[in-house]
């Protein structure tokens, strides 16, 4: 009676009918996903500018890389898998300064705001993932070590890497079982992850889900934007407005990055009898006149940031911030963030706010975030659907021994998640110093 094939066996056998309709679906797939963004172009200005992105790329790219020297490719997908693969480029510049670093992006969101992000010599579009656009790509850009982030998989470019023998890493993994790498069909998803020579995932249920479907080439190794926010925290400038906004007062409650659903939610709480001890920063997501004025109109004693003087408003309650760029480093003013996008599409970025540990309160949008999934299981934050859900979480986050302990909570998540970064350079240098020894001998 033949035994039951285990799952690194069937990782790694020859390809069946599955996977040659697969990957025929998958190339067919590609092929009309790029005819159809053309058709789109008319209609639609984010799908003109992943044609016009893209146009002659074969000519345009040529220049981008230089004759003599190493090169790194690091490709995202779009602008939050940059800010994750973020802290691995800037390390890897600082490290191998002599490297020629190219940084692609699939989607314009993410190409058009850092096309000229200088951490990178070359910013470029991606090509559609056809195997004459891999194999044309890739002798065009010429890389030594190529790194991919979080979950950008493209079978053609990752299959002629594989071929030609050059090193791949994944940084941030994250995976989940609803994906096709665990599903019946997913075989040629999961011949993906073999192209790989290391997939450093965030957490041990990915590292779960890979081991159970054959996969050995993995390590735990966290998530590489906790670095990269614990640097920003530890490095944050004084702000002496809000230091001052901010004195004897405790707590501080601070909503980033809300929205109009998230302040009719908050505000009618926060003007509740027993919370006006409360001192109050809002950032709105769209600090917009229009939007500032509402919430000047709405918010309990409210000033704008650009107008207050700690000496004529003393007592202002709510520091209404109208500009764009110094939230992350308001944080360290506060003791409970209210994070925006929740009642909404998704919530924005918690990982900034834990990094001063903070506790969380956010809307029933959030489930896209492992970090928001954890700091919810962690009891370091509170997912919130209704004003008196928000009435009960601030309740209980105003007592200071329940904050202290949700401040932990958050904090050692963050604790457990940081060193992704070390632990990509750690795999660059054994890369390079493998090809060092292999030169010499």
């Amino acid at each position: 009676m033949p035994t039951a094939e285990n799952p690194e066996q069937a990782l790694m056998r020859s390809p069946g009918p599955i996977f040659h309709f697969t990957r025929f679906l998958y190339n067919l797939s590609v092929s009309l996903f790029s005819v159809g963004i053309r058709m789109a172009v008319p209609f639609s200005n984010k799908a003109k500018l992943w044609v016009t992105g893209r146009y002659d790329w074969k000519n345009r790219y040529k220049s981008i890389n230089s004759t003599a020297g190493k090169t790194l490719w690091m490709h995202v997908s779009s602008l939050g898998e940059f800010e994750q693969g973020r802290p691995v480029l800037e390390r890897f510049g600082q490290e191998y300064p002599d490297w020629h670093i190219i940084l692609s992006f699939f989607s314009p969101s993410g190409f058009e705001i850092r096309k000229n992000y200088t951490g990178a010599d070359s910013v470029v579009y991606l090509p559609a993932d056809t195997p004459d656009n891999a194999r044309a790509f890739l002798d065009i850009i010429r890389p030594d070590l190529v790194v991919f982030v979080k979950y950008d998989f493209w079978f053609n470019y990752l299959s002629e890497l594989s071929n030609r023998k050059i090193p791949v890493l994944l940084v941030s993994g994250l995976f989940r079982k609803e994906q096709p790498f665990f599903r019946w069909y997913g075989d040629l998803w999961r011949r993906m992850l073999t192209f790989f020579d290391e997939i450093q995932v965030q957490n041990l249920e990915s590292a779960k889900l890979l081991k159970d479907a054959g996969v050995e080439n993995m390590s735990v190794a966290g998530d590489t934007r906790v670095d990269r926010v614990l640097a920003l925290a530890a490095s944050a400038p004084v702000n002496t407005k809000v230091a001052a906004f901010t004195e004897n007062s405790n707590p501080v409650f601070i909503a980033g990055s809300s929205w109009e659903a998230d302040e009719s939610i908050f505000l009618p709480v926060l003007k509740k009898e027993r919370f006006k001890h409360i001192k109050i920063i809002i950032a709105p997501h769209d600090p917009s006149e229009r939007n500032v004025i509402k919430l000047l109109d709405e918010a309990p004693d409210p000033i704008r940031y650009s107008e207050y003087n700690p000496e004529l408003h003393l007592d202002c309650r709510t520091l209404i911030i109208d500009n764009i760029g110094m939230l992350n480093t308001l944080y360290r003013y506060a003791h409970v963030a209210f994070i925006g996008g929740g009642f909404g599409k998704s919530i924005h970025n918690t990982l900034e706010p834990a990094a001063y540990g903070l506790p969380l309160i956010f809307g029933p949008e959030y489930g896209k975030f492992e970090e928001a999934v954890q700091f919810i299981a962690r009891k370091g934050a509170i997912s919130i659907r209704n004003t008196e859900e928000m009435e009960s979480a601030l309740d209980l986050l105003s007592q200071q021994t329940e904050r202290e302990a949700a401040s932990r909570a958050v904090g050692e998540y963050l604790k457990e998640s940081e060193g992704a970064t070390t632990r990509a350079m750690e795999w660059f240098r054994r890369q390079i110093s493998g090809d060092l020894k292999q030169k010499a001998h």
